[in-house]
């Protein structure tokens, strides 16, 4: 019988020394920009320009979804030359975009700057960083994976306040052009310094039609679109639920600002999350985090109060959409390995960000239609209970590492 085909030997690439720490602060400079300065500057924007709030916050939605189709084609082009020139280009991008924000004269320009700042989004966000940390440490990329996420979860700590700061100083035009030359002046140079400029050859590379192959079998598996599926549902429930906490929390009793606490706890609980992930095993995770947000979405919505216990459960939900976070940056590479991993992990993400984007609004559309911000509790315990039972299917398979 002939000798079977060597197989592709992809090991960790060796993360440089200062790396992660760079890493840490282009991501947490990277989301306080592109993602929360504009949250932050959404009253002052309306109320300078007569622009709606909605029009406004339906300009930053509409970059998500950018963002979630650019990201499959980030995905492929970083497999294909590893980190440096992407994400450097999509600090320019974004630098190019928060620039034409500042001097927007419409709204249908507002619009436009921000669908280049979703481009700008995709590749520089966490979907590459993840996979530039899975390719640095491989199997041990658990513990970096996690410093990432923590410190960046500070983003909003960090930038919401420093944005307002900005406006109040400098009008909401002057804050994005500082904004701009922000996002710049930081990670441009450290992702020229610490990226890869291509990833270092394997042992043996296969055709480029195998690995096409490869990646076909992958994504059209029913492994694959379960799993995808499965988050999809997680994150639409979750997200949901705790984007809307506060009139949920109104709805039960508390006042405005006892439930903008709240909100701010379900914050506290991401942390939390994250810092417990690493905790359950591998593979009880699709269970244990499916189940856990089940459970807290179920007692939001059942709980009549007191507040204190509804406050709680709003804390356990962001405690798991922290380790949901962390979930969707192993999920990917836990299965089939780190080979090909930037175009998986980008086709496997693009309907998770997909869904965020629409999140906000889902909360008051199924509140409205169902009644009640109980009701939409409801619903989204619903949703994360049918990933529930798809991660009880998930988690008895073997994993399949690609060659």
């Amino acid at each position: 019988m002939p000798a079977p085909a060597p197989t592709r030997i992809l090991v960790a690439e060796g993360a440089p020394r200062g790396g992660l720490a760079a890493m840490c602060l282009t991501q947490t400079t990277a989301w306080g920009v592109l993602y929360y300065a504009l949250v932050a500057a959404v009253p002052r924007i309306s109320e300078d320009t007569g622009w709606g709030p909605a029009g406004v916050t339906g300009a930053f939605s509409a970059g998500l979804l950018v963002s979630a189709v650019a990201g499959i084609f980030v995905g492929r082009i970083l497999d294909r030359t590893g980190p440096r020139t992407l994400m450097i280009g999509g600090s320019l991008i974004g630098v190019l975009a928060l620039a034409i924000v500042s001097v927007a004269p419409n709204l249908p320009v507002f619009f436009a700057a921000w669908l280049v700042a979703g481009a700008a989004q995709a590749a520089v966000l966490y979907q590459p960083a993840f996979t530039v940390i899975s390719r640095w440490y491989g199997p041990a990329r658990m513990r970096p994976l996690t410093v990432l996420t923590l410190v960046a979860g500070f983003a909003s700590t960090i930038f919401a306040p420093f944005t307002a700061a900005l406006t109040d100083a400098f009008g909401w035009r002057g804050a994005f052009i500082i904004l701009a030359g922000t996002l710049g002046i930081i990670t441009v140079p450290l992702h020229a310094r610490f990226l890869n400029r291509d990833w270092a050859p394997a042992a043996i590379t296969p055709p480029a039609a195998e690995r096409r192959d490869a990646v076909r079998t992958v994504r059209r598996s029913g492994e694959f679109l379960g799993l995808q599926a499965l988050m999809v549902l997680l994150c639409l429930g979750l997200y949901t639920v705790t984007l809307n906490v506060i009139p949920l929390l109104i709805e039960k009793g508390a006042d405005y600002t006892t439930a903008a606490l709240g909100l701010g706890l379900v914050g506290a609980g991401q942390v939390g999350g994250r810092l417990l992930f690493g905790a359950i095993p591998q593979a009880a995770r699709l269970p244990v985090i499916t189940g856990t947000a089940t459970g807290a979405a179920l007692l939001l919505a059942v709980m009549p109060g007191p507040v204190p216990a509804l406050m709680a459960a709003g804390m356990l939900a962001g405690a798991v959409r922290g380790c949901q976070t962390l979930l969707q940056a192993t999920v990917v590479a836990d299965r089939w390995g780190t080979q090909h991993l930037g175009t998986l992990q980008g086709l496997f993400a693009a309907p998770l960000t997909a869904v965020t984007a629409i999140a906000p609004a889902a909360g008051p559309a199924l509140a409205t239609w169902l009644g009640s911000y109980t009701n939409m509790a409801y619903a989204t315990a619903a949703a994360t209970g049918t990933a529930a039972v798809i991660a009880v299917v998930a988690s008895r398979r073997p994993r399949r590492i690609l060659p």
